[in-house]
C-alpha cells in the first residue's frame, strides 16, 4: 500500500460540505476558492494524480507576452470591430491595432494580407502543472483535503438531498458534489443517470527546434491567432509552437470513449500524431510566418480535449438531481480554471450566481442531445473555433434533432430555421424572388426585406407563428399557490386569468420571467422561454425540496405545441373555427379558455408577444398540424400568412416589451429594468428577493433601462453595444432591431439615471463607428389593447 494511501485512510473524512471529483486545474481551482472563501470541509478526490487528463499536455508555459488576433480579410476586420463594440462597456485591456504595430510586435510575420489585429497585452500562457500544483497548495493551506489516488466508484443520493460518495478508501457523506472530471465526465454522470454531452477531440500541436530568427529576438513574441488559417502560434523557448483546428472532415473524435467509456488507467497517455491531417494549416502558418519553412519539427503532441455541442462548458447545478453540480466540457480548462473556480465558489457560498452565465448552464441540454447529435456538433464546433462569429449565427450539423414541432414538416421548406433548445423554429419565411437561405452578415442581409413584409402582415392582416419551443410546466397540488407565491414577485392570477411574473434571486435580481395561468383551482400552467426550460425547472424544484411543499411539477414542454395567431384580423379567422365567442367582451385580454377549434380541444390564451390582437393556442402535439392547416384555410380571405421570430422581435421592441436574457437577467434587478408593474412588494407572501428589493428601492437606482432610437445606415443594433457620451463610456444596449413601422433603428439600453431623460443624446458604437442616438418615450408603437382602450375612452 502506498504511503499516501496509509495516510489517506488515517485522515479520511466521512463527511464534507463539498466533494469535488476531479484533480485537473478546474477542480483544484474550485477547491482553492471554496476553502479561501471560508467553507469548511472541502474535499477533492482524484482517481490517479493531479493534472492527469487534459491538463498535463496543454501547450503552455508561464509567460505574458500578449496576443494578437490577425484579421486578413475585410469581414474579419468587421468581426474585430463587432467584438470591440461589445468590449468597451465592460472594460477589457484590448484594442485594435494597425498592420504597422503588428509588425513591430511580431517582426517575423508576412504582412502581405494583414489588415488589422486585436491586441491584448495581458494575454499569455502558463505551465499547467505548476498552475495546478500552486492551486492545490493554496487549497490545502486554507483547509481543503485532497485525496489521491481516490477513484469514485459510486454516487448514492440520500433522502435529504445529500450524497454518499463511495471510494476504495471509504464513503464520504457530502452536502453537494461537483463533477469536474474532464473527459471522464460522462462516466461520473452515468453513475447517477446522466449522459452528459461531452466528447474528447484529438487536438494536435507542433513544436519546432531552435529557429535562428526567433533566438535573435530581444523580446518574446506575442501569441498569434490566425483566424483564416485556423491556428494559434507562439514562441516556445527559441523555437515556435503552433496548434491548428482542423475542418470537420479531417478532425478526429474519440467517439469510442462515448460508446464504451474511457479506457481504465488512461491518464497521461497521448494519441498517435498525424502530420498529414494538419498539413493545410501548416502551409498557411508557413505563409504567414515564413521562418517556419526552414524550421525542424522536434515534437508533435496529440491529446484529448473535451468538447460540448456548442463549445461552451457546463457550469452550475444540474436539474434532475439535488446538489449535483458540474464543471465539465472545457475545451480550454487551463484558461477558464481561475474564473470558473471563483464563479462556482461564489454561487455555492451565496446561493445564487454572482453574474449571469446562462450560456454555460448545464441545463441548456436535454434528452434530445443524443450521441449522434453530440458527435456531429463536436465535429462541427472544432472547425468553428476560428470561423467568423456573425450575429444571429446558425450552425446546422446534427439538425434537426428528435425535438421537432407538429408543423415542422409543413414549414421547413418555406423558412430559414433557427435552433432553440433542440427545436427548429422559423426565423423568417421565403417568397418567390427572395434571396433565400442562411446568408450571415454584420450588416443588413437577405432577411431584412422579408422580415419587414412579415411585420406589415401582423400589423395590417393576420399572421401565424410557431411558438412550440416555449418551456411549459404544470404545477398542481395542495401547496401549489403557496409555492408560486414564494417563487414569484407578482400575485397569482385567478382561475381563467393569465399574468406575467418574475422569479428573483435572494439579492433581488431577475432569475426568470414566466407567464402564469391558473387553469382550475390550484392547477397552474407556467410558460417560459425555450432556453430557460430546465434552468427554471431546477430553480423551482430546489424550492419545492427546501420548503417541503406538497406539489407536483411536470414538464410538459414536448407534449404541447403552441401557435401564435396575431393581427387585426386574428379574431375573424379564429371565430370561423369555433363556437366560442371570441369578442372583446367575452374573451378579454389575459384571459384563458378551453376551446374547440376545428373540432380539436385546446387552450387559448388571449396574449400576443407582438403586442397586436392575438391568441396563443396550446395544442396537443399530435393535433398541431391539423389545427395549423385549419387556421390557414380559414384565413385565406383575410390574407393570412406565416411569420417568424425575427419579425416578432422587431414588433416586441416597437411595443417596448422587455425580454428575459436581454433587458433582464441575473445581472439586473426588476426595478431598473422597468418591471415595477409586475413586482408586488405589498403582497402578503414573502417572495424570494422581496427584502433585497425593498432595500434597493429605499437606496434608489443608479441606472435605468432606457429606450433609444438611432440614426443608422446599413447596420442595426443587436444588443451589448457600447454607449458613449463626450468620449466616455456611459452604458450598453441590451437588444435592438429595425422598427419597420416607424422606419428607424431602436434599442433598449442601460444608462445612468441622470442620462435617462427623454431627449438625451448619446452615441452607440457599431462596427467601429459611433452612431447618433437619442432617448425617446416608450413605446414607439402602442399595443393593441392600449389602442383599443384609448379609442373607447375617446368615444366615451
Amino acid at each position: 500500500m502506498l504511503p499516501f494511501q496509509l495516510s489517506c485512510i488515517r485522515q479520511w473524512k466521512d463527511a464534507a460540505e463539498t466533494v469535488i471529483i476531479g484533480g485537473g486545474c478546474v477542480g483544484v481551482s474550485l477547491a482553492y476558492h471554496l476553502a479561501k472563501a471560508g467553507q469548511k470541509d472541502v474535499v477533492l478526490l482524484e482517481k490517479s494524480e493531479l493534472t492527469a487528463g487534459s491538463t498535463w499536455h496543454a501547450a503552455v508555459g508561464f509567460h505574458q507576452p500578449g496576443s494578437i488576433r490577425i484579421a486578413s480579410t475585410p469581414v474579419r476586420v468587421d468581426e474585430l470591430k463587432y467584438q470591440m463594440a461589445r468590449t468597451h462597456w465592460h472594460p477589457t485591456p484590448q484594442w485594435l491595432i494597425t498592420p504597422e504595430k503588428i509588425k513591430e510586435l511580431f517582426p517575423l510575420l508576412n504582412m502581405d494580407k494583414v489588415l488589422a489585429g486585436l491586441y491584448n497585452p495581458g494575454d499569455g500562457h502558463i505551465d499547467p502543472y505548476s498552475l495546478t500544483m500552486a492551486l492545490a497548495a493554496g487549497a490545502r493551506m486554507y483547509g481543503a483535503q485532497i485525496y489521491n489516488p481516490a477513484l469514485v466508484s459510486g454516487l448514492t443520493p440520500t433522502s435529504d438531498g445529500k450524497w454518499d460518495v463511495q471510494t476504495p478508501h471509504g464513503t464520504i457523506r457530502a452536502n453537494r458534489i461537483v463533477n469536474a472530471t474532464g473527459f471522464w465526465a460522462r462516466e461520473v454522470g452515468q453513475q447517477i443517470g446522466f449522459d452528459h454531452p461531452t466528447i474528447p477531440v484529438h487536438h494536435q500541436y507542433v513544436v519546432t527546434a531552435t529557429v535562428p530568427e526567433v533566438k535573435a529576438l530581444k523580446a518574446e513574441l506575442p501569441v498569434i491567432r490566425d483566424l483564416e488559417g485556423s491556428y494559434y502560434l507562439r514562441q516556445e523557448r527559441d523555437g515556435l509552437l503552433f496548434g491548428p483546428y482542423e475542418k470537420e472532415e479531417k478532425m478526429v473524435l474519440q467517439d469510442s470513449w462515448v460508446r464504451d467509456g474511457v479506457p481504465p488507467g488512461f491518464g497521461k497517455e497521448l494519441f498517435e500524431s498525424d502530420l498529414d491531417r494538419i498539413m493545410h494549416h501548416v502551409e498557411m502558418a508557413m505563409e504567414m510566418v515564413p521562418v517556419l519553412k526552414n524550421a525542424d519539427i522536434i515534437n508533435i503532441v496529440s491529446g484529448p480535449i473535451t468538447y460540448t455541442p456548442d463549445l461552451l462548458p457546463m457550469v452550475g447545478p444540474h436539474q434532475g438531481a439535488r446538489n449535483y453540480w458540474t464543471a465539465i466540457g472545457f475545451g480550454y480548462g487551463v484558461i477558464h480554471a481561475g474564473g470558473i473556480g471563483k464563479f462556482l465558489s461564489d454561487w455555492i457560498v451565496t446561493g445564487e450566481p454572482p453574474y449571469d452565465l446562462i450560456e454555460c448552464d448545464p441545463n441548456r441540454y436535454g434528452k434530445w442531445t443524443t450521441v449522434p447529435y453530440l458527435c456531429a456538433k463536436a465535429r462541427e464546433s472544432y472547425g468553428f473555433n476560428n470561423v467568423v462569429g456573425y450575429p444571429k449565427e446558425e450552425r446546422f450539423a446534427g439538425r434537426p434533432t428528435n425535438r421537432t414541432s407538429g408543423v415542422y414538416e409543413l414549414l421547413k421548406g418555406k423558412a430559414s430555421m433557427g435552433f432553440h433548445a433542440g427545436w427548429e423554429q422559423p426565423h423568417w419565411f421565403y417568397k418567390p424572388g427572395d434571396n433565400a437561405g442562411y446568408k450571415p452578415s454584420f450588416r443588413r442581409t437577405n432577411w431584412f426585406g422579408p422580415v419587414g413584409r412579415e411585420c406589415k402582415l401582423v400589423m395590417e392582416k393576420v399572421g401565424v407563428v410557431d411558438l412550440t419551443p416555449f418551456g411549459k410546466f404544470m404545477v398542481k397540488g395542495k401547496d401549489s399557490h403557496k409555492l408560486l407565491d414564494r417563487l414569484f414577485a407578482n400575485t397569482m392570477p385567478k382561475v381563467g386569468l393569465t399574468n406575467i411574473s418574475h422569479m428573483l434571486t435572494p439579492t433581488g435580481r431577475v432569475y426568470a420571467e414566466v407567464t402564469i395561468t391558473q387553469l382550475t383551482p390550484g392547477e397552474f400552467l407556467l410558460i417560459t422561454g425555450s432556453g430557460s426550460e430546465l434552468h427554471d425547472l431546477r430553480w423551482m424544484e430546489e424550492e419545492v425540496a427546501e420548503g417541503a411543499y406538497d406539489v407536483d411539477i411536470s414538464n410538459v414542454t414536448e407534449d404541447i405545441g403552441v401557435l401564435g395567431v396575431a393581427g387585426p384580423k386574428a379574431r375573424d379567422v379564429l371565430q370561423k373555427l369555433t363556437q366560442e365567442d371570441m369578442s372583446d367582451a367575452s374573451f378579454k385580454f389575459l384571459h384563458c379558455k378551453p376551446i374547440q377549434l376545428g373540432g380539436i380541444n385546446l387552450r387559448a390564451i388571449r396574449i400576443s408577444y407582438t403586442g397586436e390582437l392575438g391568441w396563443e393556442l396550446y395544442i396537443p402535439h399530435k393535433d398541431m398540424a391539423a389545427v395549423y392547416q385549419a387556421i390557414m384555410a380559414a384565413g385565406e380571405d383575410e390574407g393570412i400568412d406565416n411569420f417568424g421570430t425575427y419579425a416578432m422581435s422587431s414588433l416586441r421592441l416597437e411595443k417596448g416589451f422587455r425580454g428575459w436574457g436581454a433587458e433582464m437577467n441575473c445581472d439586473t434587478n426588476p426595478l431598473e429594468a422597468g418591471l415595477d408593474y409586475f413586482i408586488k412588494l405589498n403582497k402578503h407572501a414573502d417572495f424570494i428577493g422581496k427584502a433585497a428589493l425593498q432595500e434597493i428601492k429605499a437606496k434608489g437606482l443608479k441606472r435605468k433601462l432606457s429606450y433609444i432610437t438611432m440614426e443608422t445606415d446599413d447596420v442595426d443594433p443587436e444588443g451589448n453595444e457600447t454607449i458613449w457620451l463626450n468620449g466616455k463610456v456611459v452604458g450598453n444596449t441590451t437588444s435592438g432591431a429595425y422598427s419597420y413601422t416607424t422606419q428607424q433603428s431602436l434599442a433598449f439600453a442601460y444608462l445612468p439615471v441622470e442620462l435617462c431623460s427623454v431627449g438625451q443624446k448619446v452615441e452607440v458604437e457599431m462596427l467601429g463607428r459611433k452612431y447618433p442616438a437619442m432617448v425617446v418615450q416608450e413605446p414607439l408603437v402602442l399595443t393593441e389593447p392600449t389602442r383599443t382602450r384609448l379609442q373607447k375612452k375617446s368615444k366615451a
